[in-house]
């Protein structure tokens, strides 16, 4: 009997956030949805979060991902655009942990490595080679949906490798390991 389970792919961001969902069937993957969660309208960065956090719940509800795979910041010069983006993945991440879903984190680098087998790929590469992999008829305008199903495929790739990213399985792992990383 063919194992069965649905990865939930999370492109964080306080603009746009970028999702996507596969299910792997066995060792083979089924395209089921990507899209984008639109936030620029909304002034308030607290109303972001929040709702970065209602549809993340949402979908959990709708879809039961059984693993969720998140693109991690990656280190820029802006001090205060790292902090927003880091507000939106621990949101998006405290969401998935609410539901007690395994999340792994993978950095930009390593997610555009697993699609096209260069860390370098431009966004378009990363959604050209998604669309042919997974036989996509056509590609979204903004390509932040696309990083979302890139994440979960990347995930999908990196199964059963030794070394995939950080991983939770739940809120006492996520501090586990995070214990002393912070310092008052």
């Amino acid at each position: 009997m063919a194992t069965e389970k649905i990865i939930l792919g999370i492109d964080p961001g306080t603009t746009i956030m970028g999702f996507g969902l596969i299910k792997v069937v066995g060792k083979k993957m089924q395209f089921i949805q990507m899209n984008e969660l639109q936030l620029k309208k909304y002034d308030d960065p607290y109303t972001k979060l929040k709702l970065i956090f209602e549809r993340i719940i949402e979908l959990i509800d709708t879809y039961h991902p059984d693993e969720i795979a998140i693109e991690a910041p990656f280190f820029g010069k802006n001090v205060q655009s790292m902090l927003k983006l880091g507000r939106a993945q621990g949101v998006a991440m405290a969401a998935g942990l609410s539901g007690q879903i395994p999340i792994t984190e993978y950095l930009p680098k390593k997610i555009k490595m697993a699609i096209t087998g260069n860390g370098n790929a431009s966004k378009e590469q990363v959604a050209k080679m998604l669309q042919s992999v997974l036989s996509l008829k056509t590609l979204p305008k903004n390509l932040d949906s696309t990083d979302g199903l890139a994440a979960a495929v990347c995930h999908f790739y990196n199964e059963g490798r030794v070394e995939v990213g950080k991983s939770y399985s739940g809120w006492e792992a996520f501090v586990k390991q995070n214990e002393g990383r912070v310092k008052n």
